[in-house]
């Protein structure tokens, strides 16, 4: 028999109130027999892509991801947990799985506001947050008295599920002062594939800068190659797309049996991400692959062009598209967030990027917007950017 319950104290026809179901329970241990190869839950794809996909995951593959995870990380997974992602997404879903694995308290906040977070981090005893990308830069950027505050409680800063350029990387390591760990995947795995390590970090920040701009090295039990179309491994520091094997891979997309196959064609896991992997298998993570943009015939990545614009002080959030070019395809376009005061011109941003860039990858336009569209894991659909500079022409957008 199928029981709806409800979560608050409005009460719905038809519906059961959560605390009363709860108060209703046995007190022991439900009799159940559990299996690892079981279904424990079906997470959806972000769907930055296309339409997002249920993965089903087993009780085997979460807990040995967990312990994959959790155990590099016990030096900054220590004290309560701060969560302001949404727990509907996977990097949220396995930093409160990590923390009920080691024992330790939630502090879970209904939405993520920059000023409440901050206030978080340095009056409630937080050990350890998960934080996106955009909300480390909103951190910074939009609460003046970030770096006046004191963290002395925080251990550690768990960050992912999407690139973070570097400049707010060491900004945020400076202001923080706690370790950080990048952890790289995505709900096909459990989530977790890679890390860059706290001690990963240190490393860079003491002389191997290069290390910043890694997802990190492939956590235990996890083999991960980099591959071209073909599916055949390319040379170390060559980029292709990342492929994985490990037991915390998805069991299946859930009635999706062709799209299943062809994610695990081979017996890995297509990751759909473009990188480069060097002699000690530190994974630079280039793109994804239908975000690349091809320009006269060269492959670019949006990614280092996005690292360059937010070395501006005055640009907030920036996005690389490929638009509409007669002349060369596809021409690269910058689409930019920018302070109201000091913001640069389209010349200077261009000359800019002139300096620090190969030619081929300068933007040849800026647009000004006054947000970039987001989903709730902090990932900018690009598709949405594309749309209106692709209508009528031939590209396929990612996604339409």
């Amino acid at each position: 028999m199928r029981q709806t319950i409800s979560i608050g104290n409005e009460a719905l026809e038809g519906w059961s109130n959560f605390s009363d179901w709860i108060a209703g329970q046995a007190v022991s241990s439900p009799d159940i027999e559990i299996e690892d190869s079981g279904d424990v839950l079906q997470m959806y794809t972000s769907g930055t892509t296309g339409k997002p996909k249920g993965v089903v995951l087993t009780h085997r593959k979460v807990t040995v991801n967990i312990s994959q995870s959790a155990g590099l990380c016990r030096d900054e997974w220590r004290g309560r947990s701060l969560i302001a992602a949404p727990l509907y997404h996977v990097a949220a879903a396995v930093v409160c799985w990590g923390t009920v694995f080691w024992g330790d308290p939630l502090l879970i906040h209904r939405d993520f506001v920059p000023a409440e977070a901050v206030r978080a981090l340095s009056e409630d005893n937080v050990g350890l947050a998960l934080l996106v990308p955009a909300m480390i830069q909103a951190c910074l950027m939009a609460v003046p008295d970030v770096a006046e505050r004191s963290y002395d409680g925080l251990n550690g800063m768990v960050y992912g599920a999407s690139p973070i350029a570097e400049a707010t990387l060491r900004r945020g390591m400076e202001v923080f002062g706690c370790g950080f760990v990048q952890a790289y995947g995505m709900t096909e795995s459990s989530p977790v594939l890679t890390l860059l390590t706290a001690a990963d970090h240190r490393r860079a920040v003491a002389g191997e800068s290069r290390l910043l701009l890694s997802a990190g090295r492939a956590v235990a039990g996890t083999d991960l190659k980099i591959v071209d179309g073909d599916d055949r491994e390319v040379p170390r520091g060559q980029v292709g797309e990342i492929v994985a094997r490990g037991a915390q891979v998805m069991k299946e997309y859930w009635k999706r049996p062709k799209a299943t196959a062809e994610t695990l064609r081979g017996g890995w896991l297509h990751t759909g991400d473009a990188a480069s992997m060097d002699e000690e298998g530190f994974v630079y993570i280039q793109d994804r692959v239908k975000d690349m943009i091809v320009s006269g015939g060269e492959n670019i990545y949006p990614r280092e062009i996005e690292d360059v614009l937010f070395e501006l002080p005055a640009v907030v959030d920036a996005a690389v598209i490929g638009v509409p070019s007669e002349q060369w395809g596809e021409s690269v376009k910058a689409i930019l967030v920018v302070k109201a005061e000091g913001a640069p011109t389209e010349d200077e941003i261009l000359k800019f990027c002139r300096t620090k860039l190969g030619r081929y990858k300068v933007p040849r336009s800026v647009d000004f917007v006054e947000a970039l569209p987001r989903n709730p894991s902090g990932k900018v659909l690009k598709r949405e950017l594309r749309k209106k500079y692709w209508e009528g022409h031939g590209r396929r957008v990612a996604g339409s």
